[in-house]
C-alpha cells in the first residue's frame, strides 16, 4: 500500500494515513482502551514509591513490543504512603514556596500533574500500610479529587501491590500496632483493603499483588526457603537457593555481609509486574509477548506470562 502526500497535505491527513498503516500492518491488534484519547501515545503518570518503580521497570520494553508508544511521568518517593503524598500536595497548595511541597526533585505534585495531558494516573498505598484499610482514608479520596481537578479526563487506577516473601521478618500492618502473621495474610488483608478503596472511588485495580500470590501459591512455581543453607559458614558468592523467588531476597553487600530484602521485586518480579500493567493498560493479553529480561529464565517466564494474562482477564470480568 503506497500513499503519496503533496506539500498541501495537512498534518491531520498524515496522521490518519499513519494510523491506517499501523492498523493494516497489525502493529496495533486492537486500539487503545475506550477511555483513552486517539493519540498514538499513552501518557501514564505514577504516584507511588519503589514498588511502582519495580512494577513498571520493564513496561516500556513490553509496550514497545506490543506496538504501543508510551510516556511515563512519575511522582515517586521511597516508602511513600498515600498520606505522605497528600501532605506534600497540601503543603504546596497552601504555600507554593514551601520546600515540603516540592519533594519530587524540586517539583510539587500539582506541577508534575499539570505538565501536559495524562491519560492514566495511578495511585497506591505503601506496602507496610497496605493491609490496613484505615490508612487509606481520607488520603486516597483527597488524591483522587486533586487528580481530577487537574486532569479531569484522566482515568485513575489503583496499583494493587504485593505481599512480602514468605520468609520476611515482618509483614504489613493490618490494624493499629498489629501486623500480618504471614505472607498469605498480608496478601489477603492488602487485597481486601485495595478492593474496598477501589470500589469506593469507582476505579479499576492493577492486580500485581494477585499475580505475585498466584505464583507463590502454585506448587510448581512457589518459592521455598532453602533450609539447608548454612549462613554461619557462608562465603561469597555462595547464597541460598532462591529458585522461583519474585523478591530481591539474599545478596552479598559491599561490606562482605549477606543482605536480605524480602519486600522489593527482583528481575522476575519486576517482569511479572510489567506484564500485569501491560494487560490492564492496553487491554491485551501479555501471554504472547516475547520480551525477556536477561536474568529471567524462559521456563519461569512462561509461567509469569500465563499468570499475568489470567489475573488481567479476570479483572475485566
Amino acid at each position: 500500500m503506497n500513499f503519496k502526500l503533496n506539500k498541501k497535505s495537512d498534518i491531520r491527513t498524515s496522521m490518519m494515513l499513519m494510523m491506517i498503516l499501523l492498523f493494516t500492518s497489525g502493529s496495533y491488534a486492537s486500539a487503545f482502551r475506550e477511555h483513552l484519547t486517539q493519540s498514538d501515545t499513552l501518557r501514564l503518570f505514577l504516584i507511588g514509591n519503589s514498588f511502582s518503580q519495580n512494577a513498571t521497570r520493564y513496561l516500556p520494553q513490553l509496550a514497545q513490543e506490543g506496538g504501543h508508544l508510551l510516556k511515563i511521568g512519575r511522582a515517586e518517593l521511597g516508602g511513600c504512603s498515600l498520606q505522605r503524598h497528600w501532605e506534600i500536595a497540601e503543603a504546596a497548595d497552601k504555600n507554593p514556596a514551601d520546600p515540603k511541597g516540592k519533594a519530587y526533585n524540586g517539583k510539587s505534585l500539582r506541577e508534575l500533574l499539570s505538565s501536559g495531558t495524562w491519560d492514566i494516573v495511578t495511585i497506591q498505598q505503601n506496602s507496610m500500610n497496605s493491609g490496613d484499610a484505615t490508612t487509606y482514608s481520607p488520603y486516597a479520596k483527597k488524591l483522587f479529587d486533586l487528580i481530577k481537578s487537574i486532569q479531569p479526563k484522566a482515568k485513575i487506577l489503583m496499583h494493587q501491590t504485593w505481599a512480602y516473601r514468605v520468609d520476611a521478618k515482618q509483614f504489613t500492618q493490618i490494624a493499629d500496632k498489629q501486623n500480618a502473621s504471614s505472607a498469605e495474610e498480608m496478601w489477603k488483608k492488602s487485597r481486601a483493603a485495595y478492593h474496598a478503596v477501589a470500589k469506593s472511588l469507582g476505579v479499576e485495580l492493577i492486580p500485581v499483588g494477585d499475580a505475585f500470590w498466584k505464583i507463590n501459591s502454585e506448587p510448581e512455581t512457589t518459592y521455598k526457603p532453602d533450609v539447608n543453607f548454612n549462613f554461619d559458614a557462608a562465603k561469597s558468592p555462595d547464597l541460598p537457593d532462591q529458585t522461583n523467588s519474585l523478591h530481591a531476597g539474599y545478596r552479598w553487600d559491599n561490606s562482605g555481609k549477606i543482605a536480605f530484602d524480602a519486600n522489593h521485586a527482583n528481575e522476575a518480579g519486576c517482569f511479572l509486574g510489567g506484564l500485569v500493567w501491560y494487560g490492564v493498560l492496553f487491554n491485551q493479553s501479555p501471554a504472547k509477548l516475547k520480551y525477556l529480561p536477561e536474568k529471567v529464565e524462559e521456563r519461569f517466564a512462561e509461567n509469569l506470562r500465563k499468570v499475568a494474562a489470567d489475573v488481567t482477564t479476570n479483572t475485566k470480568k
